[in-house]
């Protein structure tokens, strides 16, 4: 016989949010609450000190990433507190932080449209409740992405360019230094930012932010 937990659900969505609650209670589990909010998820968990929480990322109050920035502040609260997170996307800074506390304590991070089958779903529930880590494998890509270093992406050359920024030269000292034109090197430049996915700010900071990354690669 399976064991019984007693789940907290967040999510946003009336329908999504009734539709999940039939569906655990069919497997035999009790939704102690189904809220709407991040602030109602942290009040709830507190509340009914649960077995297991599931939650959407995106919801109010910013309807951004609240939901999973709730359950990171949970598992910090509460190392132990099983969470599966089930989204329509992948929030990689705050996915990172809570896949990151595993070790010990059942985590996943499920993608809605990726979940093809009721069966499957009911599994994950189960092995994050007792420990388990279920990870959707396009996280895990988006993941890995994420945390390969984008300085390996720059060319020999964009490198040299950067190298040459980071003393402070100029476009034009850069130019004449690599004996290319001012207008290659405004062309490396903006590859370089791109590839460092830099925000789309002033120029002037996002050169800043360049070469920040090539000095900690240097610090390494």
């Amino acid at each position: 016989m399976s064991t019984v937990l007693r789940i907290v659900l967040a999510e946003d969505s009336v329908l999504l949010r009734e539709g999940l609650v039939a569906l655990l209670t069919r497997y035999g589990h009790e939704v102690v609450a189904a809220v709407g909010d991040a602030p109602a998820l942290d009040a709830a968990v507190e509340e009914t000190q649960p077995d297991l929480v599931v939650t959407d990322v995106r919801m109010p109050p910013t309807h951004t990433d609240d939901g999973l920035r709730v359950a990171v502040t949970l598992r910090t609260r509460r190392p132990t507190l099983p969470v599966l997170v089930l989204s329509q996307y992948v929030e990689q800074t705050y996915a990172a932080e809570l896949l990151d506390t595993a070790d010990g304590a059942g985590v996943g991070y499920l993608l809605k449209d990726r979940v093809g089958d009721v069966d499957d779903f009911a599994d994950a529930v189960a092995r994050v409740a007792s420990g388990g880590t279920v990870v959707d494998q396009e996280v895990i890509r988006q993941l890995l992405r994420r945390r390969s270093d984008p300085l390996d992406r720059l060319t020999a050359r964009e490198a040299e360019v950067l190298a040459l920024m980071a003393e402070g030269r100029s476009n034009a000292a850069i130019a004449r230094s690599l004996v290319v034109t001012e207008a290659a090197v405004t062309k490396h430049i903006g590859n370089i930012l791109s590839k460092l996915d830099l925000p789309l700010d002033a120029d002037d900071h996002r050169r800043v932010l360049a070469v920040l990354a090539y000095l900690r690669r240097l610090e390494a």
